[in-house]
């Protein structure tokens, strides 16, 4: 059975997708769509790296929650930046949201990023049906 993911307490969809989708079975797999750093009361982008890197942290936070997760359940993620070097920053900041053992993970560099976002994250969330 598929449901969908949505929480005022991270930022509407801006296009043609939803914040996440539950696929329920044994387990539930929710696919997390990517976050950036937009504030979901204001929907503005958060100003300077580090704001937007927690920013994303927790908007993929609330997605989680409202699917009936958190971010220790996340299996992979997915890591989009603009500049790669900022990427000891993001490891930083994502050791202070997720517990060990950590998911897997893809750091990818990329030329432009919606709404001039320095960096999006994506993510697969695997918990137990019940």
């Amino acid at each position: 059975m598929k449901t969908i993911v949505a929480t005022t307490h991270a930022p509407a969809a801006i296009g043609t997708y939803s914040q996440a989708v539950t696929v329920s079975g044994a387990v539930k797999t929710t696919y997390l769509s990517g976050q950036i750093p937009l504030n979901p009361k204001t929907m503005q982008l958060v100003e300077g790296f580090d704001n937007q890197v927690r920013q994303v942290f927790e908007n993929l936070k609330a997605v989680c929650e409202a699917a009936g997760g958190s971010l220790n359940d996340l299996v992979k993620v997915n890591v989009y930046l603009l500049d790669l070097a900022h990427f000891a920053k993001v490891n930083e900041i994502m050791a202070s949201y997720i517990q060990q053992p950590y998911p897997a993970r893809a750091a990818i560099g990329v030329a432009s990023l919606p709404r001039g976002a320095q960096v999006e994250i994506e993510g697969v969330m695997v918990v137990d049906a019940k």
